[in-house]
C-alpha cells in the first residue's frame, strides 16, 4: 500500500513538473496556436472555394456547419494537438541534455510513474491547446451543444494521446532534437496531412484514400468532425480512434519502460 502511495506521488509530481515547465514558457502556446490560426485563416480565406464535400453537414442544432471553415475546425485542432506533442517530445530529449532524465532513471520511482508523466503531461498540454480552437466553432456556425462539446473533447482526447505517445516514443530514441525534427517530419506531419484535415477524403485519389482511412489519425479527426457535425458519424472511426490511442499508449511503454528497466544506467551513462 505505501508503495502503491510512493508512486502514485512520484506520478503526479513529475506530471505537475510538465504542466509548470509549460505554464513558464507562453512561446509554446503562441507557437502552436498562433501557427493554428494563421493556417486557418490562410486556407479558410484562400482556398473555401476549391473542396466541396458531400460529408459536411448541417450543425447539430440547426446551425449551418457546412463551410469550408467549419469543415478545417477539427484538423486545425488536431494539428495543434500535432504541434503540442511535438514540442513535449523535445522537452524530453532537453530533460535527457540537462541530466533530470538520468536522475529520475536512477530515482525509486517506477517506470509506469515516469511513463505515465511524460505521456500524462503531454496529453494534459496538447488538449488544452486544442480545445482553444473547438471553443472558436461557434464563430464559423458549429453549435454542437454541450453533449456535441463532450463528444468532441473525447475524440481530442484520444487524438492526443494517439500523437503523444508516438511523439515520446520516438523521442525516447533521439540523441538530439534535430534529429527528431527529422522524423517528425518523416512520420508524423505526414500523419496529419493524410488525415482529411485539410481536404474532405472523398475528393482524394484512389490510393490516397486508403491511406487515409488506414490513417489512425484520420480516425480521431473524423470522429471529432462527427461530434461537431461537420461530417459524418461512423462507428469505426471511434473505435478505431480508440484502439489506436491504446497502441500508441503500448508502443510508447514498451519502448520508455523496457529501457527504464533494462537499467537506470543506460539512460544515465548518456
Amino acid at each position: 500500500m505505501k508503495r502503491a502511495a510512493e508512486s502514485r506521488s512520484a506520478l503526479i509530481a513529475l506530471t505537475r513538473r510538465e504542466l509548470v515547465r509549460f505554464i513558464r514558457q507562453p512561446s509554446r502556446i503562441v507557437a502552436a496556436v498562433g501557427t493554428g490560426a494563421i493556417v486557418w485563416l490562410l486556407l479558410a480565406s484562400g482556398m473555401a472555394g476549391s473542396f466541396v464535400s458531400p460529408a459536411i453537414t448541417e450543425g447539430t442544432e440547426g446551425g449551418p456547419a457546412n463551410t469550408y471553415a467549419a469543415y478545417l475546425i477539427p484538423g486545425m485542432a488536431t494539428m495543434i494537438v500535432l504541434f503540442a506533442s511535438i514540442f513535449s517530445a523535445i522537452s524530453l530529449i532537453q530533460d535527457r541534455h540537462a541530466g533530470f532524465l538520468q536522475s529520475v532513471l536512477v530515482s525509486p520511482a517506477p517506470a509506469w510513474a515516469i511513463v505515465g508523466s511524460k505521456v500524462a503531461g503531454a496529453v494534459i498540454i496538447a488538449v488544452l491547446q486544442g480545445a482553444i480552437v473547438l471553443a472558436a466553432a461557434p464563430l464559423v456556425g458549429i453549435h454542437p451543444g454541450v453533449v456535441g462539446y463532450a463528444v468532441a473533447a473525447l475524440a481530442l482526447i484520444l487524438a492526443a494521446t494517439f500523437v503523444s505517445c508516438i511523439g515520446m516514443a520516438l523521442a525516447w530514441r533521439m540523441d538530439s532534437v534535430a534529429g527528431f525534427h527529422g522524423v517528425m517530419n518523416l512520420v508524423l506531419l505526414p500523419l496529419w496531412v493524410f488525415s482529411g484535415a485539410m481536404f474532405p477524403v472523398e475528393g482524394m485519389a484512389d490510393w490516397m484514400k486508403w491511406v487515409a482511412r488506414c490513417n489512425p489519425l484520420a480516425w480521431s479527426t473524423r470522429a471529432m468532425g462527427s461530434a461537431l457535425g461537420t461530417t459524418n458519424p461512423s462507428i469505426l472511426d471511434w473505435g478505431g480512434a480508440l484502439l489506436a490511442a491504446a497502441g500508441a499508449f503500448a508502443l510508447a511503454w514498451f519502448i520508455m519502460g523496457k529501457r527504464y528497466i533494462r537499467a537506470g544506467g543506460e539512460e544515465g551513462a548518456g
